[in-house]
């Protein structure tokens, strides 16, 4: 008879992997406790940077309260937590932790590494952790407000959970859906997911709301389609908020985002009790968007029966549903008279009755008063106006240096005073081409070929591309500077969406002049001051391509002494006496704009020789070349306008000085030069501004973007005549 086996106390190592393993399944588990914790800690920013799925690097970083440097050697032991001192307290727990294990668990499959900074802390402190305790000493270091943890070689001592898991790309989904959920959920904090080293896949901006972070993330056609719905009941102490898609929508696989007291959970019963109800409406085995966020009394709901957090119980769970289910009914009843349905063409041979036919057409055309005339080649403005043909496909396209030496010709006027030094400044100019690929210089036979439809740009772009980061072929430099990013958070902070919605959308219909545009937007006609919402563009383009822009080559150095002497000649009338002799002041500001040359190089790829010449400039923007007669009084201002002496309002004052220079239109008023202009404006900056462009809110106000015509107002116009 053989012997019972002898019950030994596990050792403490084994007891932290095992629970380890309940609590971190998988990358996207480890990322939603971080994020969690983020969130408790009170962050508005949190970024995110994953490579391999999260398997061999995940990085979250935030700008929340942070960890106070004495608590960095128990952080990551088990329970241990500042949201939780007694059992009672879990009754009425309003913070997504509470048992301190989330830290510990991933400490102990993973190495952990901790870098965070208080507010009231004068520098930031660094910590590494090895199975829940310290690997080294604890280092102070500089660093901003708030935590970055960062996890590195997930499961690296549990080979068999490692294997279990499937491809990195799978990882990065889950990990994608974590992330998306909490960005829906907290609309007031902003997210950036991105792979490390590459492109950025998902941003939303600080203080957006839960439609725009859902056109943002799962796109238009299921925003455009939601409906609010809200349920309040006192005596249930229940309060439910969400957006589910109408009829209209309908998908194979559904996305269902379901919080119960701001955790992101999973509930069968509310699942299937949500798909019963559209079962009566949408195609079999499809299923729509719903996000819920259902808030109960604290007491009713118990958060601690899954090691996860996964999944929670709570009271009353029959009735709520049942007022969900009412609810969601009530909403879909409502809408049934917009719904949009299809139908079959006939098949060869098949009988149908034609008036059947002929009533289902007809509720589906749209009024003559709300269609929307996208057909570029009937409604172009230059349509209406009988011009002298340009050949410009052949001559202005395939000659590189004629197309190039345009902007250097036209550049630099010249009067009567100091014509020597003028007319060798002129030479110069006149003799540095601009070199670019020929690529760049020539028309790309997609535009010659492009059709009608195309040109009218009517696909429609979700604005959520505006908030991604620009996309290269090489890889970018990734700026760290805090100066640089607090102004591109002032620039998502002063977006308006609803300009945004409309130059995302934009159908360009022809230059007025060289300084005024029109677009359509759905029924509506706007007129746009071109060189404002150029300058603007460029601003934005400096600050979000920092670090990462290309060079414009120039074939012959220009003298920086000779165009500052140019550039001050230029406003001579206003010169003042007491500043002493012109070329002196010119070499003085050449010294200083040469003192400054690595910088400029290294962040905005102005390149300058140490003997003070003119080597390129920076390329903002494909296809894009500045007018190069703006060029003396450009290099002026950059002394006399910028301010060198604070980090922040140096950047803001270059890039702004730098936009102001590349978005002045070249004045000649030649057919040929004219020409180029505005297809330059149709081919290039608008199509720049639908992809990338925030506009700010004063564009509402100031004029740079009037609407002029509204077709239904036009229609009743004509109706009374």
């Amino acid at each position: 008879m053989s012997e019972p086996g002898i019950i030994k106390k596990l050792s403490e190592d084994v007891v932290n992997r095992i629970a380890a393993g309940e609590i971190v399944q998988r990358p996207a588990n480890a990322l939603k406790e971080l994020i969690e914790n983020s969130l408790d800690a009170k962050s508005t920013n949190i970024i995110i940077a994953v490579k391999a799925g999260g398997l061999k690097y995940l990085q979250i970083l935030d700008n929340g309260t942070g960890i106070r440097s004495d608590n960095l050697d128990i952080v990551c032991e088990r329970f241990t937590t500042s949201k939780l001192s007694q059992y009672e307290d879990l009754q009425e727990i309003d913070t997504y932790g509470f048992r301190g294990e989330a830290l510990a668990s991933i400490s102990h499959i993973a190495h952990l590494t901790i870098l965070t900074k208080t507010a009231a802390s004068k520098c930031a402190y660094k910590a590494s952790y090895e199975d829940g305790k310290l690997k080294g000493p604890i280092k102070a270091c500089a660093g901003n407000n708030g935590t970055q943890i960062t996890v590195e070689d997930l499961f690296y001592n549990v080979i068999a959970r490692k294997r279990a898991l499937r491809s990195p790309t799978e990882e990065y989904t889950h990990i994608m859906d974590v992330v998306g959920g909490y960005a829906v959920h907290n609309s007031h904090v902003g997210f950036t997911l991105k792979k490390f080293g590459e492109k950025t896949d998902l941003k939303t901006p600080v203080n957006s709301s839960v439609i725009e972070n859902v056109r943002i993330i799962h796109g238009n056609s299921i925003a455009r389609e939601l409906m609010e719905l809200e349920i309040k009941d006192e005596t249930l102490k229940l309060s439910i908020h969400g957006y589910i898609t109408n009829v209209n929508y309908s998908h194979k696989k559904g996305v269902m985002l379901l919080f119960i007291n701001h955790r992101l959970v999973d509930s069968q019963s509310i699942r299937k009790a949500v798909d019963s109800v559209y079962s009566t409406y949408l195609p079999k085995n499809s299923h729509a968007f719903v996000y819920l966020s259902i808030e109960l009394d604290p007491k009713n709901v118990d958060v601690n029966v899954h090691p996860t957090k996964h999944e929670v119980q709570f009271l009353y769970e029959e009735q709520i549903i049942e007022k969900l289910k009412a609810c969601v009914e009530s909403k879909l009843l409502s809408c049934n008279s917009t719904r949009v349905l299809y139908t079959q063409a006939r098949l060869p041979g098949a009988t149908i009755v034609e008036e059947m036919v002929k009533k289902t057409t007809d509720a589906a055309k749209v009024n003559p008063n709300n269609m929307v005339r996208v057909t570029s080649d009937v409604q172009k403005i230059d349509k209406f106006f009988r011009t002298k043909p340009i050949e410009t496909d052949a001559n202005n396209y395939e000659n590189t240096e004629k197309t190039n030496e345009m902007p250097a010709k036209e550049g630099v006027k010249t009067t009567d005073n100091n014509d020597k030094d003028k007319m060798v400044v002129d030479e110069v100019i006149e003799n540095s081409l601009i070199e670019e690929p020929a690529v760049i210089n020539k028309m790309p036979e997609k535009w010659k070929n492009h059709s009608a439809l195309d040109q009218g740009n009517t696909s429609y772009i979700d604005p959520k591309e505006s908030f991604k980061t620009r996309t290269f072929k090489y890889e970018r430099t990734e700026t760290k500077l805090t100066s640089v990013k607090q102004l591109r958070m002032d620039v998502e902070k002063q977006c308006n969406s609803n300009l945004r919605e409309i130059l995302a959308n934009l159908i360009f219909i022809g230059c007025i002049d060289l300084h005024k545009s029109l677009i359509q937007h759905s029924t509506k006609l706007y007129l746009c001051d071109t060189t404002r919402l150029t300058e603007e563009l460029f601003y934005e383009t400096m600050l979000y391509d920092f670090q990462n822009f290309g060079l414009i080559k120039l074939s012959n150095p220009l003298p920086l002494e000779e165009l500052f002497v140019l550039g001050l000649s230029s406003q001579e009338s206003e010169w003042d006496p007491e500043l002493g002799d012109m070329r002196e002041m010119a070499q003085q500001m050449c010294q200083l704009l040469t003192s400054k040359r690595t910088m400029l190089l290294e962040y905005f790829s102005l390149e300058l020789s140490s003997d003070g010449q003119l080597l390129a400039l920076p390329l903002l923007l494909d296809n894009h070349t500045p007018f190069m007669g703006a060029l003396p009084i450009y290099l002026v201002r950059l002394v006399t306008e910028v301010n060198w002496d604070s980090e922040k309002e140096c950047f803001d004052t270059f890039s702004r000085q730098t936009a102001i220079f590349y978005s002045q239109p070249n004045p000649d008023n030649t057919a040929e030069s004219v020409k180029s202009e505005q297809w330059k404006q149709e081919h290039v900056i608008f199509p720049a501004i639908r992809r990338n462009f925030l506009p700010p809110t004063s564009f509402v106000s100031n004029g740079v973007i009037l609407q002029i015509a509204n077709l239904p107002d036009l229609y009743k116009v004509f109706e009374r005549c």
